[in-house]
């Protein structure tokens, strides 16, 4: 239902309407532009939702009457979104549709109808759902990438700042930073290939054995233990004792071969080979870990070559923490924020301990 045109509507409202009517108007077309790098389900889904936001066009367009005037160019965020959706289509731009969605200022305002602001709250659910998809793709290699880089960034920023204050020279700092970077991308690839090897071992001890189907054609029909396995997996007694007579029944050797519905596991965490991740963490780390060295790569010294690695590893920090906010559907400057205090908090007492063991002489 839209609502009624105002008589003499006021200059404020006539230009927030064109305002809406603008974002209306892009938010459509980044779904659009969605739709056309997806298939199936994913693009239906993504068509509705521009359907939805043409619905919402219109009512501004009722209301605006013959005040509509030019079109607007809309909110900043929304045609940077426009942007990204037409250059990547990526689960990044999903994300951004998400909070883009949880934004809406139709619940509060009294010329938008109770239908446009549940039709938002419910968009962003619907969006939140295809970027979980996305998020559940990449969540493995996302999760190497973010927690590599910044534990080399902070591992190694906190190794040089805590060296240097020691009151070391140059040569030695530059020497400890290279060989923090080697030690930890070393232990982290090896520790990805020993985690990702284990877990693989663990997924194929937990898939059927093929060879159990000769078995079934000489099973006792009466005591039906069958069933157990059925029951083993997740099914209820009942479920269990129905299945495994009905796969006697028919001696139809391929249902016990098909593994259970009711057996769950994450098989995103399984992808890839272990020599694939060690590979990727070695990577991820050693350029996290680079940054805080490249002072005195370039030959600065003391407290310059301090600031200028605390400056730089915190750039990066801000980067990772916001493409973790992007991609949770978060704040990107608050979890930017949470990753450069993290940082920088670990660096600050490492340079203490620094200081400390130089006065010392430990």
């Amino acid at each position: 239902m839209t609502g009624s045109p105002r008589a003499e509507p006021r200059a404020s409202d006539i230009r927030r309407w064109r305002r809406y009517l603008a974002d209306e108007q892009l938010e459509a077309a980044v779904y659009r532009d969605l739709a056309q790098r997806r298939t199936g389900e994913e693009r239906e889904i993504l068509l509705a939702l521009a359907e939805a936001e043409a619905r919402h066009e219109q009512h501004w367009r009722l209301l605006l009457g013959d005040d509509i005037g030019r079109t607007l160019r809309g909110a900043t965020r929304t045609r940077i979104l426009g942007f990204l959706a037409r250059r990547f289509g990526s689960v990044f731009v999903l994300a951004l549709a998400q909070r883009a969605e949880s934004r809406s200022p139709y619940e509060t305002d009294s010329d938008a109808t109770a239908a446009m602001a549940a039709d938002e709250r419910i968009h962003e659910e619907v969006v939140r759902g295809l970027a979980t998809r996305g998020r559940m793709r990449l969540s493995g290699t996302f999760r190497a990438a973010v927690f590599g880089a910044n534990d080399g960034l902070v591992s190694n920023l906190a190794l040089v700042i805590g060296i240097s204050a020691s009151g070391v020279a140059n040569h030695v700092v530059l020497l400890t930073g290279i060989a923090g970077l080697l030690a930890g991308a070393l232990s982290m690839g090896a520790g990805e290939y020993v985690s990702v090897r284990s877990q693989r071992e663990l997924l194929e001890s937990s898939t059927p054995d093929p060879d159990a189907r000769s078995a079934v054609a000489d099973l006792d029909v009466d005591a039906n233990e069958l069933a157990l396995v059925y029951r083993a997996r997740g099914m209820s007694e009942e479920e269990a004792d129905t299945h495994a007579a009905e796969v006697l029944r028919t001696n139809d050797l391929a249902v016990v071969a098909d593994p259970s519905d009711h057996l769950e596991v994450d098989e995103h965490e399984s992808v890839g080979t272990g020599l694939s991740a060690a590979l990727s963490s070695f990577c991820f780390f050693a350029s996290g870990a680079i940054i805080p060295v490249l002072p005195y790569i370039f030959g600065l010294t003391g407290f310059p070559a301090l600031i200028v690695a605390a400056v730089l590893v915190g750039l990066a920090l801000l980067g990772t923490g916001a493409v973790v906010g992007i991609l949770s559907g978060a704040s990107p400057l608050k979890r930017g924020l949470r990753q450069l205090g993290i940082g920088y908090g670990a660096a600050l007492v490492t340079y203490v301990l620094g200081l400390l063991f130089g006065t010392t002489g430990v």
